[in-house]
């Protein structure tokens, strides 16, 4: 009597492509060597109550329907399929590991806490049902547990040190994608597929959308095919990518100034390891080329760092608890975070920033700096949580790591301690976009406002604004705060703060601190160091 058939499962969560997988790879590569003996079963898991827990929009609920069916697409072209399973993963996989006799399951890591707890349970349920379980770090560059073992077992808390660790550890390859499985690997159906045809198939975006008045343009389809070819696009022109500084580029121009490949490698549709081989690749044949942190490979870098410093910390998506953060009296001010939120907070600038990220999804990095300075230590004084919360509904390329330690940098409760300088939501948008065309394009009531006042509307007389067609406390709210004002008083705020946390951390006074001169310089002393150097600099000039 012949052998029963086991199954292969390989279980997509993030890495959601076929190309550069080392976990599908084993999957097919098994499978290949055995045809006889396995069937495979590519699967994702739609579990509902993670999702609903991510308060997740309507813009991201169709990025990620775009890209199952696309994902989908692929493995058919590869004689395979996906297979969507609803529920939630403990609750499924006794039952398919029994039904489908499973064999191997494989799967690529994740540091988010919820999806360690939840691949601890996978495989002791893998292990009581006799199912091996191989796993892969694939979704970063480097596995952020051998980063930390090379420090010492403690992760890098700042950029430069992050660099100067992993410089010295070896690149992993780069892998293609899958060659297409051999007949007889695809699996017969089961009684719940030759009950509903349709059991396993992509989710229909009615099905997925439930708030479908969200939905904004779709300016970035999801999907591995699209992130390759913006890939491509993106490093079309060599000499653009070498001479990339992201500091130069325009947080408001009409169209991104940068690659926008952010969201792909949010979900795992393109892998970083590749993006970063092909950067290297183009910057050999351009020695003069720009460097880490502003280059396009320090961008993928700081995602690195990023995800390394947050594996570290389970409390890493807040203050409470989080060995990096500072701890800051924010107050709370439901109507100031919705205005903020909404894009109604009399700024055009910040508010035409939060509107595009309500519309389409995704704000370039450095207006992604303003809103979140303007939130938090520059006027508002609302915590870097609440604002997470809004950028992890909205952002296509809502990512744990990066979007935690991105508030904590810029809210200055951790990496990033020059809380004296602060964006301007007037001037700021002015450096890049003197007209106000991007103002115009995503705050509308504004459009016949001239260029001297669109960023302050505030100036232009009563009798102005009813012949621009736009009236403020009418047709567009007035500022909620004065910026020149509230800003100096949170200056005070945190250098408050920090003093606190200081002599917490120490069990010293500031006093003390600032005559011991084997500790870190207090802030009172950074702040003077940094006008020393920014003074000599000037006469340098």
């Amino acid at each position: 009597m012949a052998a029963e058939r086991r199954t292969l499962v390989h279980w997509f969560r993030k890495g959601l492509r076929v190309h550069d997988n080392p976990a599908l790879m084993q999957i097919f590569n098994k499978a290949r060597a055995s045809p006889d003996k396995f069937y495979v079963r590519p699967i994702f898991v739609l579990d509902p109550g993670i999702l609903d827990w991510m308060q997740v929009g309507a813009n991201r609920w169709r990025f990620l329907q775009q890209i199952l069916v696309d994902l989908d697409q692929n493995l058919k072209e590869l004689n395979s399929r996906l297979f969507v399973i609803r529920g939630k993963p403990v609750d499924i996989f006794p039952n398919l590991f029994d039904r489908w006799h499973v064999e191997l399951l494989t799967y690529e890591t994740d540091i988010e806490p919820y999806a360690v707890k939840r691949d601890v349970a996978v495989q002791n349920i893998a292990a009581a049902h006799g199912v091996t379980v191989d796993t892969h770090c694939s979704h970063t560059i480097y596995n952020p547990e051998v980063v930390i073992a090379k420090n010492l077992g403690r992760a890098p808390v700042t950029y430069q040190k992050f660099l100067s660790v992993v410089e010295k550890l070896k690149l992993p390859k780069v892998l293609d994608k899958p060659e297409r499985l051999p007949k007889g690997t695809q699996p017969i159906a089961d009684e719940f597929e030759a009950a509903e045809p349709d059991v396993y198939d992509c989710p229909t975006l009615d099905q997925l959308v439930k708030r479908p008045q969200e939905l904004g343009i779709n300016k970035f389809p999801g999907g591995e095919t699209e992130a390759l070819r913006r890939l491509e696009k993106s490093l079309s022109d060599e000499h653009w990518v070498a001479s990339f500084e992201k500091p130069n580029t325009a947080p408001n121009s009409l169209e991104p100034s940068t690659t926008v490949l952010s969201p792909y490698l949010k979900f795992g549709c393109l892998s970083a390891r590749l993006v970063h081989q092909r950067l290297q690749e183009i910057l050999k044949r351009h020695p003069k080329h720009s460097k880490p942190p502003v280059s396009l490979v320090g961008q993928i870098l700081w995602r690195e760092f990023y995800y390394t410093v947050a594996a570290a910390e389970s409390n890493f998506d807040r203050m409470l608890g989080n060995i990096y953060c500072l701890q800051i009296p924010w107050q709370e001010r439901p109507d100031h975070l919705d205005a903020w939120a909404h894009g109604r907070t009399g700024y055009p600038f910040i508010d035409a920033i939060m509107r595009q990220l309500r519309q389409e999804g995704w704000i370039h990095h450095l207006a992604r700096h303003a809103v979140a300075c303007f939130l938090t230590r520059g006027d508002l004084w609302i915590s870097w949580e609440d604002g997470q919360r809004v950028f992890e509904q909205l952002l296509l390329d809502q990512d744990w790591a990066l979007n935690a330690g991105n508030w904590m940098w810029l809210s200055a409760s951790a990496f990033f301690h020059q809380y004296f300088r602060v964006y301007s939501p007037v001037a700021f948008g002015k450096k890049t976009d003197r007209t106000g065309a991007y103002i115009r394009k995503y705050v509308p009531e504004l459009a016949k406002y001239p260029a001297a006042c669109i960023y302050e509307p505030w100036k232009a007389t009563l009798a102005d604004q009813r012949d621009f067609g736009c009236v403020l406390g009418v047709d567009y709210p007035h500022r909620i705060v004065n910026h020149d004002i509230v800003h100096k008083e949170n200056i005070k705020r945190m250098s408050a703060a920090y003093k606190v946390n200081r002599e917490m951390r120490t069990g010293k006074t500031e006093d003390e601190i600032d005559s011991d001169s084997s500790l870190p310089m207090t802030t009172g002393k950074r702040k003077a160091s940094f006008e020393t150097k920014r003074s000599n600099i000037k006469r340098k000039r």
